[in-house]
């Protein structure tokens, strides 16, 4: 069949038609075979293809053979006009009007910007020395392929690619897709600065001149990306970075590798990405663990953790300073977004590398999963590390785990708090043995069983410690000592102080608030419900609104800017203990009053970073508190023991001691024979300094100079002095209310049953 069945024109010199209009095909036949000539002034040339572009020479062009790619296009296009036949480009024609002034438009806009635009036939050459395909169809077949590297192109895909062809496309893609990149970068190069192409074009160019540096790249990037999916697969929530643990085969990996490999290429696109995402949330929620064990010994609640964010951020401005808070807030923020994105980022390229290589990916996932089911039927281990991992699935069940049972214990624990022993129990009723009795409960931060085992504190703590006792044998006073389990370690201060006096285990967040917001008897409401005493809080570490001082029955709080202190802060820390001790005394235990003082004091110069440390000075000299200025200068930076364990432990040991002598010789300088004081640690401190696997247990004291309040606890089997024996009895914190109550003549009358 003729490919036109019109009788072609002929045309002039000034391109005016005249018998027919020959095929564009046998346009460009002639123009080949023909130097280009010439136009007469005001004449338009006989096709584009025959004009030169401006500034560019007049001589013919030699003839050439026509490459493949060319022959192709002229069929197709030969095609095409059979198909479609091309309308008359007679004057008369208004198709060919328009054509026209178009094409003088066109030429005119080229001048005046002075482009160098390619003839047509240029342009298909040079598309076709790109590596663009011979035609559509080839180009179609390109990209049906479900084995070219087309999946490369695809968001998150990294630009280099170990197996990438050299030349011809770019991440898989055809030349033709690789205009529509350029075209979306900022159009074609005409108009461009000299070398200013498209990003993705001088990054083809530069795989096809350095082919071995891109596959060594994509390689690289590759193994990388690999590595870190992995890795994230087998992150402990723990600190535990023992090497075997990373030597272990996740059956995760394995699971998501068939899916993956299995899927078409936009589904496998969207689960790649989304679980990457999820993978990268797992990997920061275990971050979060490791930083929890490390400071409050244990892992990461999602659902009440996350007001403790607040409190860090205070606790890092306090020891750090503003910009240092703020350099650290900026750090976690960046690593919040760049884990997600980069996990993303990797499980996409690894899927696109194992669509490309289906078969090898599916021999290397069934030999491994063989050696998987082997690995746990017969239960190898290393290190006491299994082989066979299901890391993640066993972290997520235990986090599933975690958020119904803190959902049910909110609701169980409300009971609980209901239900109170002594909460009916008569004012005339409740310790009476200590009638007339000034009694202060104190806890010292941080002060643990660490404190006084340790190899590297306890002989400074042991030595203060016995110094102490003798000191007060001599003033007249005894002291019985054990230890308590604390419902919470290395922080949380709140939490150990209202378990101790309310008898509840206050473990977590949910349960200080249900606690603080209802009517259980602590030890101070115990007092003041009487009627025998006045009670009252000295809190230098409370600096803002505390509404807790209802619950725990106070009638006076003093916080931090109620004691007078105009000196230096020391880290965390608002005053020396040595100061807010003097204040206490001079602001309200020295006061005359009609009863005696039942008070909650709580010191805070053990509190972690444990730099600068106070020293003591002469307690006649403290004045408002500046005579510390000269000290805390003096004193070590935060930041040179922050991430030092040994020195962070020698210097929690010093801070311990400086607390311990504070108080003791508070009680020797204003303490008389009504005087008890019943002091203990709140927690443990961190694992940099007790270690990982330390117990929660904290020395308590109870003191006193009359005899008869030591004797009621002659049963308990305490140890005498301020330092329990190793051996000493180990209660759990929430059973030292019940036990105080009942040891001074209290009568249980329970309420809430």
């Amino acid at each position: 069949m003729p490919l036109n069945t019109r009788s072609p024109q002929k045309t002039d010199k000034a391109g005016a038609a005249t018998d027919g209009a020959l095929p564009k095909e046998a346009e460009r036949s002639e123009t080949a075979a023909e130097p280009s000539r010439g136009s007469d002034a005001g004449s338009e040339p006989a096709t584009e293809s025959a004009a030169p572009a401006p500034g560019s020479s007049a001589e013919p062009e030699p003839e050439s053979e026509p490459d493949a790619a060319s022959v192709t296009e002229t069929e197709d296009e030969a095609t095409t006009t059979a198909q479609a036949p091309e309308p008359e480009s007679g004057g008369d024609s208004a198709t060919g009007r328009a054509a026209k002034a178009g094409r003088e438009a066109g030429t005119a806009q080229a001048e005046a910007a002075g482009a160098d635009t390619p003839a047509a036939g240029e342009s298909d050459a040079a598309a076709a020395d790109a590596g663009a395909p011979a035609s559509a169809g080839e180009s179609d077949a390109i990209t049906a392929d479900p084995d070219t590297p087309l999946a490369d192109t695809e968001p998150g895909a990294a630009a280099v690619y170990a197996d990438a062809p050299a030349s011809g496309s770019v991440d898989g893609r055809t030349a033709a897709e690789g205009d529509s990149d350029a075209a979306a970068d900022g159009g074609t190069d005409a108009g461009r600065p000299p070398g200013a192409r498209p990003r993705l074009r001088r990054l083809r160019d530069w795989r096809a001149d350095h082919p071995v540096a891109a596959r060594v790249i994509g390689v690289t990037v590759t193994v990388l990306a690999g590595a870190l999916v992995v890795a994230s697969l087998l992150l402990p929530n723990k600190p535990d970075f023992r090497p075997t643990v990373f030597l272990r085969i996740p059956v995760e990996a394995l699971i998501g590798a068939v899916v993956l490999t299995a899927l078409p290429r936009r589904p496998r696109l969207v689960l790649a990405w989304l679980g990457g995402i999820v993978l990268g949330a797992l990997t920061l929620l275990s971050l979060l663990d490791i930083g929890f064990y490390q400071y409050l010994g244990r892992g990461f609640n999602v659902i009440l953790d996350w007001s403790l964010f607040a409190d860090a951020y205070a606790y890092l401005k306090d020891t750090l300073g503003g910009t240092g808070a703020l350099g650290a807030l900026a750090a976690v923020i960046v690593l919040a977004l760049f884990i997600p994105a980069v996990s993303a980022l990797s499980v996409v390229r690894v899927s696109n590398v194992m669509a490309r290589h289906r078969a090898a990916t599916t021999r290397t996932v069934l030999v491994l999963s063989m050696v998987w089911m082997t690995f746990t039927a017969l239960g190898l281990q290393v290190s006491g590390m299994q082989l066979a991992s299901d890391h993640i699935v066993t972290l997520l069940q235990a986090r599933a785990k975690n958020v119904r049972t803190t959902l049910h214990d909110e609701r169980e624990f409300t009971r609980t708090a209901q239900a109170d022993a002594f909460g009916n129990t008569p004012a005339s009723q409740l310790v009476p043995d200590l009638r007339g009795k000034d009694m202060i409960f104190t806890f010292i931060e941080s002060y643990g069983r660490s404190a006084v085992e340790d190899p590297i504190t306890a002989p400074g703590v042991d030595k203060t410690l016995d110094a102490s006792t003798k000191a007060l044998d001599r003033a007249g006073f005894h002291a019985k000592s054990g230890w308590l389990t604390s419902a919470t370690y290395g922080g949380s201060s709140w939490l150990g102080h209202s378990t101790f006096m309310s008898g509840l285990w206050v473990d977590n967040q949910q349960r200080y608030r249900t606690v603080t917001s209802s009517d259980h008897l602590t030890l101070t409401e115990a007092f003041k419900k009487t009627g025998a005493w006045d009670t009252v809080g000295i809190m230098p570490g409370v600096q803002k609104g505390w509404p807790e001082a209802k619950w725990y029955g106070l009638d006076k709080v003093r916080n931090a800017f109620q004691l007078g202190y105009q000196g230096p802060k020391f880290s965390w820390s608002t005053m020396p203990d040595q100061f807010t001790l003097e204040q206490f005394q001079k602001l309200e235990h020295s006061k005359k009053r009609d009863k005696p003082l039942a008070s909650f004091v709580i010191l805070t110069s053990s509190h972690q970073p444990w730099a600068p440390i106070p020293k003591m000075v002469d307690w006649d000299r403290l004045g408002n508190g500046s005579i510390f200025d000269a000290i805390e200068k003096a004193g070590t930076k935060p930041a040179d023991v922050i991430a030092n364990s040994t020195r962070s432990k020698e210097g929690y040991g010093e801070s311990v001691q400086y607390s311990v002598t504070a108080l003791t010789q508070w009680l020797e300088r204003y303490g008389n024979d009504n005087t008890v004081l019943v002091f203990l640690g709140d927690h443990q401190p961190i694992s940099r300094v007790s270690g990982n696997n330390a117990s929660r247990d904290v020395p308590c004291s109870i003191v006193a100079k009359d005899p008869k309040v030591l004797d009621k606890i002659a049963d308990w089997g305490w140890t005498d002095g301020l330092r329990p024996a190793h051996d000493a009895p180990v209660w759990k914190m929430s059973s030292f209310r019940d036990r105080f109550l009942t040891a001074y003549g209290s009568t249980p009358h329970p309420s809430g049953h």
